[in-house]
């Protein structure tokens, strides 16, 4: 186990070096440039789309579905676990290279719907099939799909052995342990050895099999049942973490300018913002912010316009503008909350020995004003529904990419599902590092062919956002004359 480890390690390194972390946010740069910084300008107006769903449009969903369908996959252990794990291995400083990322990234966001709603496929039945996988075949050329093919297979891979199955029942197990049965009092066995030993309990056992039982319930149903679960559990669980975390930013308002100064500081020179405390460099902060930051909010990762493809709508910039609220409130609004409980309560610190979401639960069991055991369970039950709704997502993601590598394969997508179910299953019994080291490679080579197409199609983007506001300023002034 620990020879393996090392292994994945190696190739992480290597496949989220500055170079994948330059051409990510070099892309977001870009695409911001040519839809002159959209996100600032139409955030407004894309926070009002999110709730208003247009009455007319094929689609197999709501616009406001699709939404929670791409927030379940997106909200779900990385916005607890990774910024936890991101601040740990880079310092304070690596959540302003999230937020960093984010900020482009919502322009990511954006393209991504636009291009998914413009090159999707629906055939007779109403079936909508679309993503990277058609923009790159449709947008690019015959001549690219071997580019849109490796998405696929990419993608496909992504969701059974990382980002949605694995990582997330083991999040839930983990903070189910934590809570239940801390000083592991109720142990049945021990896989591998040494800090990469995993332990696993009667409580690890129960959490991962109703898990796995509930989450089987939902996904067999298909994306209509996915899309009905999300839009109640999505809401809910954003507003309630929010809720939580902005009382003990406000119960602890006094660190709060102390702690911007240490984010922002480490994030330029992280020795000299902690005096040495740990071994963090520049690029460590980048690196690691830039990482999880995509595992958290997904932008460039090409994910959620499998789902804005199902979108009910006629638009392709209006799904746009609502498919980039998914990285605002990902990521400016929930990871930033959890990363600034974090570095106020100083959890993060190395000689506390912590990791994952034990940091996290820390950080609320100090700071918010209720007993520890209050805090901590409130914790568990925020990540319980975040990764939960993540798992039903993913699924949707990745029988998506393999219905287009296997053309169409009923058979394929069928098996798969059992496979992503199987894997739910197991996910509790694999070390907590090489669980996120693994998703951490897949989200970096389902990237790579995606932003290749959206660095392609940028002119296309701007085009059609030339031409939706030009149309919707045409029949603003119609109005007005009547």
């Amino acid at each position: 186990m620990d020879q393996f480890i090392a292994i994945i390690n190696l190739i992480d390194h290597y496949i989220w070096g500055i170079p994948l972390c330059v051409l990510i946010i070099g892309c977001g740069i870009w695409l911001t440039l040519r839809v002159r910084f959209l996100q600032v300008r139409h955030l407004g107006r894309a926070l009002k789309y999110m709730v208003k769903n247009e009455s007319h449009g094929e689609g197999e969903v709501t616009s406001f579905g699709a939404l929670c369908t791409a927030l379940s996959a997106t909200i779900g252990t990385g916005n607890i676990v990774g910024v936890a794990t991101a601040i740990a291995a880079g310092g304070p400083g690596a959540l302003f290279w999230m937020e960093a990322a984010a900020f482009f990234g919502m322009a990511t966001k954006y393209s991504e719907g636009l291009l998914a709603i413009k090159y999707r496929t629906i055939d007779s039945s109403g079936h909508v099939l679309g993503g990277p996988f058609y923009y790159i075949e449709r947008g690019m050329g015959k001549n690219w799909k071997w580019l849109a093919k490796a998405f696929a297979f990419f993608g496909a891979t992504a969701g059974l052995l990382g980002i949605g199955t694995i990582t997330q029942v083991n999040g839930i197990t983990s903070a189910a342990q934590d809570f239940f049965d801390p000083n592991l009092q109720h142990v049945v066995f021990t896989i591998g050895s040494g800090e990469n030993a995993a332990t696993i309990t009667v409580t690890t056992i129960i959490a991962g099999a109703l898990v796995t039982l509930a989450a089987a319930l939902v996904i067999i149903g298909g994306i209509q049942r996915i899309a009905k679960v999300s839009q109640v559990i999505v809401p809910f669980m954003a507003i309630m973490y929010v809720a939580f975390a902005l009382l003990l930013l406000l119960c602890n308002l006094p660190a709060l300018p102390g702690a911007i100064v240490t984010i922002l500081t480490s994030a330029f020179a992280p020795q000299a913002a902690l005096g040495g405390v740990i071994g963090a460099t520049i690029k460590d902060a980048i690196q690691n912010g830039v990482a999880r930051g995509i595992f958290s909010n997904e932008a460039g990762l090409g994910s959620a316009p499998i789902a804005a493809a199902a979108a009910q709508t006629k638009e392709p910039a209006r799904q746009g503008l609502v498919t980039m609220t998914g990285t605002f409130i990902d990521t400016i609004i929930v990871c930033t909350m959890t990363g600034l409980s974090i570095v106020i309560t100083q959890s993060w610190l190395p000689e506390l020995g912590l990791q994952g979401v034990q940091i996290t639960s820390r950080a609320f069991q100090v700071g918010l004003p209720f007993s520890s055991q209050v805090s901590a369970f409130v914790l568990m039950l925020c990540l319980i529904f975040f990764a939960f709704t993540t798992i039903l997502g993913w699924d949707y993601y990745g029988e998506r990419c393999l219905e287009y590598f296997t053309n169409g394969s009923k058979g394929a997508v069928k098996c798969y599902r059992w496979l992503y179910i199987a894997a739910v299953f197991v996910g509790p019994y694999l070390t907590v590092a090489a669980v996120w080291t693994i998703a951490d490679i897949f989200n970096a080579l389902m990237a790579i062919p995606n932003i290749i197409a959206l660095l392609a199609l940028s002119g296309v983007v701007a085009k059609e956002t030339r031409s939706y506001f030009d149309r919707d300023r045409q029949r603003q002034l119609l109005r007005q004359k009547r």
